[in-house]
């Protein structure tokens, strides 16, 4: 497995849109905190699943894990995007992964205007593996935003 310095995740909930934004060293933290973590579609009890991850989020102090991390309405993409890119400019040197939900992503990639090169890997949130470090992950912003979509 490829190891990247930075992992980006950005998603989206109905009306919402999220990303966030980990360093290497961090992930590898989180991970153990994070095992009972699963896509909030498969739980068979969604309420009561969404209480339990909120308060293993409080416990454990997981956003603290995250460089940035930010949830907007989804009419707000394009200050997502632009957060993005300037964090793609300010660490151009860096290997970094970028998972993106599948509906945004041909409209991302267009305005990040590169293909996947030797800095920046780009991959629809579809094409993640579960049980990788990165699937795990993005269930974070994914929960986060339900968490969020449902409280409003």
């Amino acid at each position: 497995m490829k190891e990247f310095d930075y992992y980006i995740f950005i998603d989206y909930s109905e009306n919402l849109i999220g990303y966030s934004i980990i360093e290497n060293k961090k992930l590898k933290e989180l991970l153990p905190k994070i095992s009972r973590f699963r896509h909030y579609r498969s739980a068979r009890n969604r309420k009561l699943y969404l209480k339990n991850i909120k308060k293993t989020l409080e416990r454990d102090n997981i956003k603290s894990s995250f460089l940035k991390l930010k949830i907007k309405g989804r009419h707000k993409n394009m200050e997502i995007y632009l957060d993005v890119l300037e964090f793609l400019k300010k660490h151009e040197n860096c290997i970094i992964f970028i998972s993106i939900d599948n509906k945004q992503y041909f409209t991302f990639r267009k305005m990040l205007g590169i293909a996947d090169g030797a800095n920046v890997i780009v991959k629809k949130e579809s094409e993640l593996i579960e049980g990788t470090s990165e699937y795990k992950v993005s269930l974070i912003l994914d929960n986060l935003l339900n968490i969020e979509r449902l409280e409003k």
